[in-house]
């Protein structure tokens, strides 16, 4: 079941990364029902489906490459579904001391949630607070599945680090800010305002005259939501609070990070340290890249997996300081 587990975990980025391609690849409406493409399992690819396909939707003709993005991205997301019921399955049917019970079946509870989200995404017009829930939830998943990897592995804190539990509150609400910045990323790019600023450090012009709040967190009535609803001041707001959020929870990690490895005894806390300092700094650097080169496709889709990858760190962190000596 281990293996399965780190299994579901490596699909589970895979799972994050196709999310985030398919939504930069403007492809989120590639397939306009669901859970199907024009009402077939598959892309319609030959000129009788395609004309079919665009007689059954005619207000979203077939766009094939985005739909094939679309699809691969289902497909990969119910084969790691498949792989959380296994594991499901396994938990409740193979009943072993040592593994988990609850944390499996929350598991496979908030799959079938994730793929409600999906779904919705699809049927409402990628309303922008499902499109942020469905990548929170791809978040969670993950993290569920590597706490679960954790747990059925032989883990304790190393001796003589008892006196770092004192640490595990502030890598809580370490973990809490870095969630709490991964929505505003959602958010940002749900709303399509990734590109709302084009200068360093903060924004382009008279930005402080400009910010609208309100407005920037409203979901305006509308049939559809692809390209965003929003004002340019409402989107260049939400953009901003992004950049500040960045520079909060950066400072706050770093700090973080330099008090465990300079309070650790152990290898494995300072190792953990340094972990959170390489990968937040590829994090900043892939933001900033964005601005500058004007939201690349590799580069933007990067953040997205290694912002997941930042998160798993910070998991394994707070994990590790609440264990045992």
């Amino acid at each position: 079941m281990k293996k399965l587990v780190l299994a579901s975990i490596l699909l589970a980025l895979i799972v994050i990364v196709l999310g985030a391609y398919t939504r930069l690849t403007d492809a989120g409406l590639g397939c306009p029902d669901w859970p199907g493409c024009y009402g077939t399992i598959g892309v319609p690819m030959t000129e009788v489906k395609i004309d079919a396909a665009n007689t059954a939707f005619p207000e979203r003709p077939v766009e094939v490459e985005k739909a094939w993005n679309e699809m691969i991205h289902r497909y990969f997301a119910s084969t790691l579904g498949l792989f959380i019921l296994i594991i499901a399955g396994i938990a409740v049917f193979k009943r072993e001391a040592q593994r988990p019970l609850k944390l499996p079946i929350a598991l496979l509870l908030l799959v079938c949630f994730q793929g409600a989200l999906g779904m919705w995404t699809v049927t409402l017009n990628l309303l922008p607070v499902v499109v942020m829930a469905h990548l929170l939830g791809g978040f969670t998943v993950i993290s569920c599945l590597y706490l679960l990897y954790l747990r059925m592995t032989p883990y304790q804190l190393p001796m003589g680090n008892g006196h770092m539990h004192a640490y595990a509150k502030f890598a809580v609400l370490g973990l809490v800010l870095l969630v709490g910045q991964i929505a505003l990323g959602g958010w940002t790019s749900a709303n399509y305002a990734s590109l709302a600023c084009t200068e360093l450090p903060i924004c382009q012009g008279d930005w402080q005259t400009r910010l609208d709040f309100a407005g920037a967190f409203s979901v305006p009535a509308a049939q559809n939501y692809e390209f965003g609803v929003h004002s340019y001041n409402e989107r260049m707001t939400m953009h901003i609070i992004h950049r500040i959020g960045a520079i909060v929870v950066s400072a706050y990690l770093l700090w973080l990070a330099w008090r465990l490895y300079q309070r650790a005894n152990s290898n494995l806390l300072r190792k953990l340290a340094v972990t959170i300092v390489i990968v937040l700094t590829a994090q900043v650097l892939l933001g900033i890249s964005n601005v500058v080169y004007s939201l690349p496709l590799i580069v933007a889709t990067l953040h997205n997996a290694v912002a997941a990858c930042l998160l798993l760190v910070m998991v394994m962190t707070t994990y590790t300081l609440y264990q045992k000596v």
